[in-house]
């Protein structure tokens, strides 16, 4: 579920007691999730309630669990027997934030596999937002991180929308939350790359995992080749983003994509950073990752080695391309 302002406002509605409103999620969860509202104050927060055995572990560590400037984690004893992990907004420039933050926390708690396992989750999930808040910082996304971003928008937005269901072409936009791949879909999961240089000699690839094609049939590393420059009749990041926003006419799934570009650092706050520069797309080139592509995996590594980064040269690379018609293909769920 994709949480919007919709949730809250309903949470909102005034009451005449102190107390919460509340809301459950994912009610097949392995814990007990609530979107909820105090009142008469109206803080927003997100509720995981389970019992104290499961909480045992959270309990010994309350004294190191993360805070974050504008949002807070918090462990409260509902009972003797039950415990209640809060996830609470307080500064309300966050709302934006907060949104895609409580529905990745909320996510990663269903997934888990019991209520300790969730609790834990939750907390490392807080943890990671809390890092990109830091990483990110006033000046916003640095140089490469912003060519990374556009290269992964411009496969949305060129290669995946067109062919696919723009709920889907969302939910399959993974590269924010961390997964192997950029994009996951049914037939194929897509790494997606970006270079600004005229001819790049070499791709840099940062995990053994990005192409490792284990769980998907099959495997496409993208490079989108592009002009960046200052003015000019390219496209800047903002207008990138909003010509996506475009055609995302449901509110739910305009949401989840808002809610992706902050986990991958563009916040609503800092809009006025992206004007500049303009990219322009030169070339976008795909290959299958099968058989003998120059790779690193995580099941061929000796033993004690990982967290591998290194580069692909582009020479010899030919015989793996992908055509245009192979990837349109996939990605629909086709086999041109």
């Amino acid at each position: 579920m994709t949480v919007t302002e919709a949730e809250w406002r309903n949470l909102e509605t005034p009451q005449t007691t102190p107390g919460r409103s509340r809301l459950r999620l994912h009610p097949n969860a392995p814990l007990d999730i609530y979107l909820a509202v105090s009142h008469p104050g109206h803080q927003r927060m997100l509720i995981l309630r389970a019992d104290a055995r499961s909480a045992d572990q959270i309990v010994r560590s309350v004294g190191r669990l993360p805070r974050a400037a504008g949002l807070e984690i918090n462990l409260s004893a509902v009972s003797r027997l039950e415990y209640e992990l809060q996830v609470v907004l307080t500064a309300n420039e966050l709302r934006e934030v907060f949104n895609p933050l409580v529905t990745d926390v909320a996510d990663t708690v269903r997934d888990a596999p019991g209520a300790a396992a969730a609790l834990t989750a939750a907390v490392d999930r807080f943890e990671r937002w809390q890092d990109l808040l830091r990483a990110v910082g006033r000046d916003g996304l640095g140089p490469e991180a912003r060519r990374g971003l556009v290269g992964e928008l411009l496969v949305l937005r060129d290669c995946v929308l067109p062919h696919v269901d723009p709920a889907e072409a969302v939910e399959s936009w993974t590269g924010p939350s961390g997964a192997n791949q950029d994009f996951q879909l049914p037939e194929v999961a897509v790494e997606t790359k970006t270079s600004t240089a005229k001819r790049p000699r070499n791709i840099r690839i940062t995990s053994e995992r990005q192409l490792d094609g284990a769980g998907t049939p099959v495997l496409l590393l993208a490079l989108a080749l592009l002009d960046e420059r200052r003015g000019g009749t390219g496209e800047s990041l903002n207008r990138l983003v909003d010509r996506i926003r475009e055609r995302l006419t449901s509110p739910v799934v305009r949401a989840g994509f808002d809610g992706r570009l902050i986990q991958a650092g563009y916040l609503p706050g800092q809009r006025d950073l992206y004007d500049e520069p303009r990219y322009t797309l030169r070339d976008l080139c795909f290959w299958h990752v099968q058989g003998g592509f120059p790779r690193l995996i995580e099941a061929n590594l000796p033993e004690g080695v990982g967290d591998c980064t290194y580069h692909v040269s582009t020479s010899g690379l030919d015989q793996y391309r992908a055509t245009t018609n192979e990837v349109t293909g996939l990605i629909g769920g086709f086999h041109a």
